[in-house]
């Protein structure tokens, strides 16, 4: 098969491991996982070539935006020590001692086992956030992870970077030093620099098809000019996305959100399959051309390094509750439940397939390092994945209750801030207004106090609209058939209905579920 009809057959796959993650309520990035281990091992499954070059562009940039632009910097600023401790003295300890396992165990020089540290020390909070998805958590520990996550990319992916040069240069020279002090802040400059003037130009191009192909464009762009000029191109990544979150949100119209929205999570979603399957495909040939000695070796190996992550990782998040807690008033604690749960959300997915597809072809024991990667990611996703959910409830952690309630609560400070604005205004239109808002705040407040009149005439709401958006859509349809408007005014009719019944219709069904 050529390259379009294997990215069809892998694609094929996605979509039916969706539905049966669905179905058995299996987290995605688990089932993803043992897919990888399918294209491995089941023969005749078709091969994929990439080149390193390419893999962190196109795997990494996008997911980082995506992740970046979504993290608001107001939890950053009040989580900031424990970010600090996790996103970079976590990924650095975890670093340093697969280091020292795979240069004491493998023999692999010491730049390139920190090379292999880097690329398994972050954990990744698309894989935690898609287990948890179904739960609800203590909201300090859900903002955590989350902010984890994205800083420890960066702090992963810099120290990958500069032990690579130092692992390619044969050593860290006066020049490498130099690159390695600019390359910080001047991406964090470019990233600022490029979020402003590229403000500019997206007005131009707001609520049309090519702004949403401009956020991709750009984001390339900023990754390739990065690495062109000798900065990091992470970090300009993430300050490009972060300062174009915090001043484009009451710039962009609500179309343009909800269309970008569902655009990057698809794309989003298809890098990490297409991650996945291909390390599978690679792993398989490494595996091919190995004797069961070699093979005996390496799988020792591979448990050390695996043991060694996730080990570290209770360390550190164990050990940072309990210094933690001894510097903080009792009203402040946290306890060692949520550390045992955050330690065990330490699940490791594209930003590690992404690095080790990124090693050079004469990397050192580059074969084993690849191997080692695809285990922890396999281990973790697999083993953790798989079982974060039964400890959230073990631990008795699971607030999806609370969480309820809470979302009653918000919805319902939203409403009435919406009654009260137009409650001094006259005329039918604003009684029009009100009786609908009016209505849909009696619903949360009944809901809140265990009452059932008021939910009972927002359903009753919800069905006549339903009913009347059913008759229009049947006009439009007789409309159609009729040859009474053409393929564009049909569209255009078809997207108004449509955003009419999205407004109608409940929380839980406005969702898109596959993930």
């Amino acid at each position: 098969m050529n390259f379009f009809e294997s990215l069809l057959v892998l694609l094929l796959v996605a979509i039916a491991l969706l539905q049966v993650s669905r179905r058995l309520s299996v987290p995605y990035p688990s089932m993803l996982a043992m897919a990888g281990v399918a294209a491995a091992v089941v023969p005749g499954v078709p091969y994929i070539a990439l080149e390193p070059e390419t893999a962190l562009a196109l795997f990494i940039a996008p997911a980082l935006m995506d992740a970046a632009f979504d993290f608001p910097v107001n939890t950053a600023r009040r989580y900031w020590v424990a970010l600090i401790v996790f996103a970079v003295g976590g990924v650095a300890a975890t670093a340093v001692a697969v280091a020292v396992v795979g240069s004491l165990y493998a023999g692999l020089p010491v730049a390139a086992a920190l090379v292999l540290g880097a690329i398994v020390a972050p954990p990744d909070a698309a894989a935690a956030t898609a287990v948890l998805s179904g739960m609800s958590i203590p909201r300090s520990t859900d903002a955590v992870l989350r902010g984890e996550s994205l800083f420890n990319d960066a702090a992963a992916l810099l120290i990958f970077g500069a032990a690579l040069s130092v692992q390619t240069s044969g050593g860290l020279g006066p020049a490498v030093a130099l690159h390695f002090a600019i390359a910080a802040p001047g991406g964090i400059l470019l990233g600022i620099a490029t979020a402003w003037a590229t403000a500019r130009v997206t007005t131009y191009v707001a609520g049309t098809l090519g702004g949403n192909l401009l956020q991709f464009v750009q984001t390339f762009l900023l990754w390739i000019l990065a690495e062109r000029l000798g900065l990091s191109a992470v970090l300009a990544i993430v300050a490009f996305a972060m300062t174009a979150a915090a001043s484009s949100t009451s710039r962009s119209s609500a179309r343009m959100r909800v269309q970008s929205y569902a655009v990057w999570s698809a794309v989003v979603f298809v890098l990490n399959v297409m991650a996945f399957l291909l390390m599978g495909m690679q792993v398989r040939d490494i595996l091919g051309g190995m004797t069961s000695d070699r093979l005996i070796h390496v799988s020792g190996f591979i448990a050390a390094v695996v043991a060694t992550v996730v080990l570290v990782r209770f360390v550190i998040c164990i050990g940072f509750n309990r210094l933690r807690n001894a510097l903080l008033s009792v009203e402040e604690q946290t306890n060692v439940r949520q550390s045992v749960l955050a330690a065990w959300c330490g699940m490791r997915g594209l930003v590690t397939l992404a690095t080790a597809f990124a090693l050079p072809s004469d990397f050192p024991q580059r074969d084993l390092v690849v191997l080692a990667a695809f285990a922890v990611v396999l281990a973790t996703l697999v083993l953790q994945g798989l079982t974060l959910a039964p400890l959230i409830r073990l631990l008795g952690l699971d607030q999806r209750e609370q969480g309820a309630r809470d979302m009653t609560d918000f919805r319902l400070e939203i409403a009435s801030a919406g009654l009260e604005r137009i409650e001094d205004r006259s005329g039918p239109e604003a009684e029009l207004v009100r009786n609908k808002f009016a209505i849909e705040r009696a619903a949360l407040i009944d809901t809140r106090g265990g009452n059932t009149a008021g939910a009972d005439a927002l359903r009753t709401y919800r069905t006549l609209a339903l009913e009347a958006i059913d008759a229009q859509r049947k006009a439009l349809e007789r409309l159609r058939t009729s040859n009474r408007l053409n393929v564009d005014e049909y569209n255009l009719l078809l997207e108004e209905i449509d955003w009419r019944e999205l407004a109608v219709l409940p929380d839980d069904e406005r969702r898109i579920e596959e993930t």
